[in-house]
């Protein structure tokens, strides 16, 4: 009879956890599934369950594989989960450990897109007032972008053919896979250490929407909003739309139509260089026929051909403007000597002495002028004034009229 042979727990767990990690299958594999509760730990690490209609397996995403995601997972989206199966040895459960979130299909991405771009708009990422100026005349422009796609030749032949001093830089990037984010970041923040470009394009050729989620990517949106130098996006055909077109400077239709907006248009200069050039050749011939018969007048008046008559008739002009002045001052002089004597005049008829002089007296006692009978006191002495002198005297009686 065989001796039977008996295991530990342990011993089972840990042969099926190497069952499951050299599995090659399980060692690195793509899960389609629905998201279904789904808890964000403060660790950081997201905890969820991925089901279809007929089963479901528990999930894990590790904090530095959760700080990457471009946009945040919830519970009913449909998704593709690329990772490794295994177990945890201590309990014997199996569970998938995420690396890698794609939403599944058009309408997912189209919702985790609506979902970014709400979040980020009330961050304020896209208000105006962020927005600055594209230079109307740059010397430099820095294009990230592929630096074999169609997009770049676009870019570089309209800018020679609109103006062909600008100096255009290229700073190689991917525009799409799994690495394309980081590298796009990368550049935005290279061109913006370097600081020798007045303007960054930021683009690619058209695409599916899968094609162009690199320019979805938060960390993408961030480094553009971030960027000291202004971004113009040109990312798709002009039915594409992507988080970098709201958070640029400016969004161009089409890598092509980004040239045209970044880069002037030197024979439109050029010919309007020409046409204020002849505008101010033509205001300086009127201006110079203008002086020229000013000129002509001049020589032709009678004060340069006989200049001895002008100064005559001055001298006649100067003569009868003193004699007006003259007659000017001698009136006013006897206005206001008039002026002056009836003041005189008015002011000698007030004189006090003037009413004394005619037969009057005033009395004064020690509080001043005496203007009633009813002031005097009987007793007191007062003071008479007449015209020619004064008199004191004393007042033994008085009496007053009936009615004043």
């Amino acid at each position: 009879m065989l001796e039977r042979k008996v295991y530990s727990v342990s011993q089972i767990n840990r042969y099926i956890h190497g069952i499951l990690e050299n599995d090659v299958i399980l060692s690195s594999v793509w899960i389609r599934g629905e998201i279904s509760n789904c808890k964000k730990h403060s660790s950081g690490h997201i905890y969820f369950t991925l089901k279809d209609e007929y089963g479901s397996i528990s999930a894990i995403m590790f904090r530095d594989y959760a700080s990457l995601m471009p946009y945040e997972i919830e519970n009913g989206m449909n998704v593709l989960v690329c990772g490794y199966v295994s177990s945890y040895e201590r309990t014997g459960q199996y569970q998938l450990y995420a690396q890698i979130i794609e939403p599944d299909g058009e309408g997912a991405l189209s919702i985790a897109f609506e979902r970014l771009k709400k979040k980020l708009s009330d961050e304020g990422l896209f208000d105006e007032d962020f927005k600055r100026e594209i230079p109307e005349k740059p010397d430099t422009i820095a294009v990230i972008t592929s630096p074999t796609g169609a997009a770049v030749r676009d870019i570089i032949n309209i800018s020679r053919r609109r103006n062909p001093s600008v100096r255009i830089v290229v700073v190689p990037s991917l525009v799409q896979g799994e690495n394309a984010v980081p590298s796009i970041v990368s550049a935005i923040k290279d061109v913006n250490r370097w600081k020798g470009a007045d303007v960054i394009i930021l683009g690619r050729g058209g695409g599916s929407m899968e094609d162009l989620w690199a320019f979805n990517d938060e960390r993408v949106v961030r480094a553009v909003f971030g960027s000291e130098i202004p971004v113009i996006s040109a990312v798709g055909h002009e039915t594409d739309f992507t988080l970098t077109d709201f958070v640029s400077d400016l969004r161009a239709p089409t890598p092509s139509a980004a040239a045209e907006l970044a880069v002037n248009d030197v024979m439109k200069d050029i010919k309007t260089f020409m046409s204020l050039s002849l505008r101010l050749e033509n205001v300086i011939k009127n201006k110079l026929i203008f002086e020229k018969e000013h000129i002509s007048k001049l020589q032709n008046s009678a004060a340069l051909r006989h200049p001895e008559q002008q100064i005559a008739d001055d001298s006649i002009y100067i003569e009868n403007c003193v004699k007006t002045i003259n007659k000017h001052m001698i009136y006013t002089l006897e206005s206001e000597k008039l002026k002056i004597t009836g003041n005189c005049r008015r002011l000698e008829l007030l004189n006090p002495m003037k009413v004394l002089s005619r037969g009057y007296c005033a009395a004064f006692d020690k509080n001043g002028t005496i203007n009633k009978a009813e002031d005097v006191v009987t007793g007191e002495e007062m003071t008479v004034r007449f015209s020619d002198g004064f008199v004191t005297a004393k007042a033994e009686r008085k009496e007053l009229f009936e009615n004043g």
